[in-house]
């Protein structure tokens, strides 16, 4: 991911130091103050880095051929924290962002579904993850790097679904 410093497009160093300070939340409307103001202007609003991390993860698994998000390790780690009782599946696993006062860049690795045309994929992914994180967030994307790590071949053992004993 090309940082925000390379491209000043996304944040200053005031503002990350800012943002910084607020516990990694982004300030998406600086609001103003008094009663003489519209009740609308009153105040600010930020939006945490996890809430786009999240909204981005979810959009991206909305896509039919998405099997699965983030590299060997961490999904090897996610399958077991979601076989732990009470454990919940994490929707960030495979998301990266990086977020200014207005903008944010994201960084997905996916694993496709064998037969799935990868560049078509690519490109409904990066429109659903676009389309939900500025209608959600009202954030601007900059742009959605999408890395794909792995395809599911339709041999794979899946530990969700139990495996056929060859012989009786």
């Amino acid at each position: 991911m090309t940082t925000a410093a390379q491209t000043g497009t996304i944040e200053s160093k005031s503002d990350k130091n800012a943002r910084t300070a607020q516990g990694g939340a982004t300030t998406v409307s600086g609001g103003s103050t008094g009663a003489t103001e519209p009740a609308a202007t009153r105040g600010r609003t930020s939006i945490a880095d996890v809430v786009v991390v999240k909204i981005a993860g979810m959009a991206a698994r909305e896509i039919p051929g998405v099997y699965d998000m983030g590299g060997g390790l961490s999904r090897t780690f996610g399958a077991v924290r979601d076989r732990v009782p009470g454990g919940r599946p994490n929707v960030g696993r495979g998301v990266k962002v990086e977020v200014g006062e207005r903008q944010t860049a994201i960084d997905l690795d996916l694993v496709v579904e064998y037969g799935v045309p990868i560049a078509d994929l690519a490109r409904d992914v990066r429109e659903n993850v676009i389309d939900a994180v500025e209608r959600i967030s009202g954030l601007e994307v900059v742009e959605v790097n999408i890395t794909v790590n792995d395809v599911h071949l339709p041999d794979d053992e899946d530990p969700e679904r139990p495996v056929e004993a060859r012989v009786e």
